[in-house]
């Protein structure tokens, strides 16, 4: 290279500054669109949200991305509109108070599943053989049937409640549950599903007594025979449905994606079925766990999108 085909700093800042101009004063309508969901890190969540991002992505053709926060923030910045929406929405109980907050700002698209339920909940599953010779099922090595029956095992359960993240909605009901059924002898203990759950594993592989805040759809009551206590006060509510929700305005920006979600819903057995396999560890992402059950199910999703 010569000497006059050596540029010049000038000559250098003057590309820079032209290709920067280039770049940024591209207008903002010719970027395309992405779509941004809120969830939590619950299973069921998980694999509601990977599967509305899927359907986004290979039928719609929109990128996506999904972001984990907990279930405050998750409300928070659907009303703020920093997020287009999320499908974990647990109505009228657990996020009841977070719906109180926000109603106003946020739109409800109603139920994408039906036949849910929160409450606190134990194993159920016998010392031993299951039947007795007379074809009867052996009774549960854990006796409590209601919550009111944790003041008299108390000792049995070592006064503990092994829960999940504080700021999820179960948590605020089954302290009210401490309350209501003057439980004050007992400890919330706080975690994450992933804790709650070993804890729970660990209990019944050495038949221990132990309570844990649970819900369904939950893969556990595939992998394990449990049951909810009974609640004769009604702390935790009948049962939920799981709702999407919106933000303001999301209708006009984003027309398909809208009626996408509108149309959204899927049942208990759908739903676990996805749960399971992506609780499978055979090194898949849930994204990819949500691809097959897209290709298995190629008729619902396309009921989605009619």
């Amino acid at each position: 290279m010569t000497k006059k085909m050596i540029p010049t700093v000038a000559t250098v800042l003057f590309c820079a500054l032209a290709l920067a101009f280039t770049l940024f004063s591209t207008p903002a309508e010719a970027a395309p669109k992405k779509v941004r969901l809120s969830y939590v890190e619950w299973s069921e969540t998980v694999a509601a949200t990977n599967m509305v991002k899927t359907v986004i992505q290979e039928k719609l053709g929109m990128e996506c991305e999904i972001i984990p926060m907990t279930a405050d923030k998750m409300w928070a910045s659907v009303a703020a509109g920093v997020v287009d929406g999320m499908v974990a929405a647990w109505l009228p109980t657990t996020h009841g108070h977070f719906y109180e907050d926000y109603k106003d700002r946020v739109e409800d698209l109603g139920p994408n599943l039906t036949g849910t339920q929160i409450g606190l909940v134990v194993p159920d599953i016998t010392v031993g053989r299951q039947t007795a010779s007379s074809g009867q099922r052996n009774e549960s090595y854990i006796k409590a049937e209601s919550i009111a029956d944790l003041k008299k095992y108390a000792d049995k359960f070592h006064r503990r409640i092994i829960g999940i993240d504080p700021e999820a909605g179960i948590m605020e009901k089954t302290r009210q549950a401490l309350r209501e059924y003057g439980l004050y002898n007992y400890e919330l203990v706080k975690g994450s599903e992933i804790s709650m759950t070993a804890e729970l594993s660990n209990a019944i592989r050495k038949q221990k007594w132990i309570v844990v805040t649970g819900w369904e759809p939950h893969w556990m009551f595939a992998r394990w025979k449990l049951k909810f206590l009974d609640d004769p006060k009604n702390v935790f509510g009948g049962e939920e449905k799981i709702h999407t929700i919106v933000r303001e305005g999301l209708k006009e920006d984003m027309p398909d994606v809208y009626k996408f979600l509108d149309a959204f819903k899927w049942n208990t057995e759908e739903l676990e079925q996805l749960m399971i396999w992506i609780d499978e560890d055979d090194g898949m992402y849930p994204g990819e766990k949500a691809l097959r059950y897209m290709r298995f199910h190629e008729e619902q999703v396309n009921a989605w999108l009619k």
